[in-house]
């Protein structure tokens, strides 16, 4: 157990998961998507929906799209920031089925017309598990440099990817696949112990049947 396990994440309060969970999931969203949001349609599962409000879970939300931490004092006015910003926003309840209490699905678009359609849930002490992304299933925490790809299924993609970091001198730790079903549409997440260089979501690219890369890197802000 860590010193984080007992005494929490610094934050605006007043709770951990519907407030400072929540500001990691728009930030995280926001790393995700690559470029500052320009709009997000925010959808509320379970205890999120019920009392999130009351919790400053909206609030949270929205400052974590504008790039806030979860110990940022504007938290509370992230509305208002979000105005001055050009970031507009709509909020909705909805049932997931199977769906964490503390779930949140973000639907955003960028500034350059890129969007993100990510579901993620707030587990507890500030931190976070992106369970979907774009429709496909994932589950990782956006606490290691992460390079997502999109890509359609096909022989040679995962070769290329783990090539393309191995000359990069960039160690994979974990790696998941995920694919809609055989020959369809796949993505991958690799968390990186060290920071994935921006060329490689260009160098990727050249790479037929890869359509979308995402690099997430933890000291990076957007």
């Amino acid at each position: 157990m860590r010193l984080f396990d007992i005494l929490g994440p610094v934050m605006v309060g007043p709770s951990s998961s519907h407030t400072a969970g929540a500001v990691r999931i728009g930030l995280t969203a926001r790393k995700l998507l690559g470029e500052e949001p320009v709009h997000a349609d925010v959808s509320l599962h379970g205890s999120f929906a019920l009392t999130g409000h009351g919790h400053g879970t909206d609030y949270a939300l929205i400052a974590g799209l504008l790039g806030m931490q979860p110990d940022d004092l504007r938290i509370p006015e992230s509305f208002s920031v979000a105005g001055r910003q050009g970031l507009t926003f709509s909020f909705r309840s909805v049932s997931l089925r199977g769906a964490h209490p503390n779930t949140a699905r973000l639907q955003l678009t960028g500034k350059t017309g890129r969007t993100l359609d990510v579901v993620a849930e707030s587990i507890g002490g500030g931190r976070i598990r992106v369970s979907h992304i774009d429709g496909i299933e994932t589950n990782f925490s956006g606490e290691r440099n992460t390079l997502i790809v999109h890509n359609q299924d096909a022989p040679g993609h995962v070769a290329a990817v783990a090539e393309a970091l191995r000359r990069a001198r960039v160690n994979i730790a974990t790696m998941q696949l995920y694919r809609s079903g055989q020959g369809g549409y796949a993505v991958m997440v690799l968390e990186c112990d060290q920071p994935i260089p921006p060329g490689i979501a260009q160098q990727l690219l050249q790479t037929e049947g890869i359509r979308k890369v995402t690099v997430f890197n933890q000291e990076e802000t957007v």
